[in-house]
């Protein structure tokens, strides 16, 4: 139990934090989202951290929230040590990912990295081999599968990429981090 306490403790903080950076952008104009990935421009490589901090809206911060929160939960269920090298991996596969092969615009969100943690759940399990693991991966495919649509460009104002390179990502760290 102490340790769930303390896992629903740091992702109260995580969520805290994106909500008070919504809020500030909000009463900024969107100021914030200069911070965003922009493809190829060498100046916003290092926005690849902040990206993932900034949404367009409210409205796009709770479509990632809920699903953020529940899989980095079911990630950190594989311990710590590949929580976090998951974590950065996604980050860096995702980032990189939209900042080298994006299209021409600013790519903010937190759905890289649920993409990523979403591709980590369905893999990480089967890598795994142990059926507690197995029981998540098919879970996840079973309940939320139709966000694999998500990888494909749909609409102009989302950033595909960053769900595919995120996704990417996830395969990415649950083939290396596994075990």
């Amino acid at each position: 139990m102490p340790q769930l306490k303390k896992q629903l403790r740091f992702l109260a903080i995580i969520a805290g934090v994106l909500i008070f950076t919504e809020a500030l952008n909000l009463l900024t104009g969107n100021s914030l989202n200069q911070f965003g990935v922009i493809p190829r421009a060498l100046p916003y490589l290092p926005y690849i951290f902040t990206a993932p901090f900034l949404h367009g809206s409210a409205s796009h911060l709770i479509t990632n929230l809920v699903p953020l929160m529940l899989f980095m939960w079911l990630t950190m269920q594989w311990g710590n040590r590949t929580f976090w090298l998951t974590t950065l991996t996604i980050l860096l596969t995702g980032g990189l990912g939209v900042w080298i092969f994006g299209r021409s615009a600013i790519h903010i969100g937190a759905s890289g990295m649920v993409y990523g943690y979403f591709g980590f759940l369905l893999l990480a399990g089967f890598m795994s081999r142990k059926v507690p693991y197995l029981v998540i991966s098919v879970l996840v495919a079973i309940m939320y599968g139709g966000m694999l649509f998500g990888i494909l460009p749909t609409k102009a104002f989302i950033s595909f990429e960053y769900h595919l390179f995120g996704f990417i990502g996830g395969l990415i760290a649950a083939r290396a981090w596994v075990k």
